[in-house]
Parts: C-alpha cells; sequence; structure tokens
C-alpha cells in the first residue's frame, strides 16, 4: 500500500482549517489510520476543531479496549465529540465551533470507513464511485427529488451541512464497509477540492498520474486553478 497526504490554504482563506492524518502503521487494534477533517467556526476556531478532533480521536484508538474496528470507531469519534462539545460551550471563543470527520482503515481486504459531515472518501478504479454520504443540505435537496445531482456542486447552500462534530451532544455517525481489489486506489479529501474538481475530472488526474504523490499535486492545482475557495 502507498500513501500520500497534502493540505493546502488554497486561494481565498486566510486560515487553513483542513487537517489530515494518516499511518501506515497500527494505532492501537487497528492496523492502519487514516483521517480527514475540515473544521469551521469563528477566527481560528475551525482550525482548532479539525485538529483537536483529530488528535483525540487518535489517542482514544491508540488506547482503546475494543477489538471490533466499527466499535473502535464509534467509541473514538462519540468521546471527540463530547470533548469538542464542552470546549465549544466553554471557551466563548470557540462557541459554535466543529468539524467534518472521515476515517478510514484496512484490514485484509476490507476497507471500514466512518463519517460526519461532507468530507468525502472515494474508491478509484474504472471509475471513481463515493462511498460516503454527504450530511448536507443539498444532499438532502438531490435525496428528496428538489434539484437534480449534477445542480448540487455549484448549489448556493451547498456550505450548509446537516452534521458535525461538537455542535450537538449526541453524534449521528454513518459506517461503511467495502471489499477491496486489486489496484484499488482511495481518495479521501474536504469538499476543498470536491466543491472544486469535478468526479470525471478527479478521475481524469487519477488514472493519468505516474503514483499517488503525483496525484494529490495535481488534484490540488487543479481545485486551485478553479478558485481554491
Amino acid at each position: 500500500m502507498k500513501t500520500f497526504s497534502k493540505t493546502d490554504i488554497g486561494m481565498v482563506r486566510e486560515v487553513n482549517q483542513d487537517y489530515v492524518y494518516v499511518s501506515d502503521l497500527p494505532v492501537g487494534n487497528l492496523p492502519n489510520l487514516f483521517i480527514v477533517a475540515d473544521g469551521m467556526g469563528g477566527h481560528k476556531a475551525g482550525e482548532y476543531a479539525s485538529r483537536y478532533t483529530t488528535e483525540r480521536v487518535v489517542a482514544s484508538i491508540a488506547r482503546s479496549q475494543e477489538v471490533e474496528p466499527i466499535s473502535i470507531l464509534r467509541e473514538a469519534v462519540e468521546k471527540a465529540n463530547e470533548l469538542l462539545n464542552a470546549e465549544s460551550r466553554e471557551d466563548e471563543s470557540k462557541k459554535g465551533m466543529g468539524t467534518t470527520l472521515v476515517i478510514s482503515t484496512i484490514i485484509g481486504n476490507n476497507l471500514i470507513v466512518a463519517n460526519v459531515g461532507d468530507s468525502r472518501l472515494y474508491v478509484v478504479n474504472e471509475r471513481i464511485t463515493q462511498i460516503t454520504r454527504d450530511h448536507s443540505l443539498v444532499n438532502e435537496m438531490v435525496r428528496l427529488g428538489e434539484i437534480a445531482p449534477q445542480d448540487a456542486r455549484l448549489h448556493p447552500d451547498k456550505n450548509i451541512i446537516t452534521r458535525a462534530l461538537g455542535t450537538k451532544e449526541e453524534i449521528e455517525i454513518d459506517f461503511f464497509e467495502y471489499r477491496l481489489k486489486k489496484g484499488d486506489m482511495i481518495l479521501m479529501c474536504t469538499d476543498g477540492l470536491s466543491n472544486m474538481v469535478e468526479e470525471e475530472e478527479i478521475l481524469h488526474i487519477i488514472k493519468s498520474s505516474r503514483d499517488v504523490v503525483e496525484a494529490v499535486e495535481q488534484l490540488i492545482e487543479r481545485a486551485k486553478d478553479n478558485g481554491g475557495n
């Protein structure tokens, strides 16, 4: 397995609110661990929320006594939400902060994923398949037939998410399992990529890149060329 990760502030923001964690080595009872988080909130609160949440999740997984992967992930995300929510209530400067979260681990040929919010995990082979489900207002509108899927990426309310860590005491987490095949590639990203580059273009860039490093660099450059919001 080859991995590469990178985060970029883009062309518009003053603060990078995205945070990434990658470990090819075991973390607690998981053989590997990959996390992408996209924070939200006032001045630097979103940046803090994504980093703090990721660090709490990793620490929880590292000491978890659970053995079943989904139980390990659920315990870690629920604890991180509890801590972030408490800090949001106690510190006025962090009031209303929150973060998306997408986590994955690969056990044998099984990909196990947890997500909250609209950061995504794709599996890429001959095509690109979104495994996670966006917890966003626009995705709900698509699901209810109010707008067409192709209109979702450019919708003015695309940044309104319906689930995030830190905003409520109880957190609802989606879990997914996917059987990987030889040659499958996994892409985890925030909406800094998915709002800026269409899926077919993402697929083309990944398939035409020499390796995962070039793919990531090219994806970021294309997102920035398209506005880098």
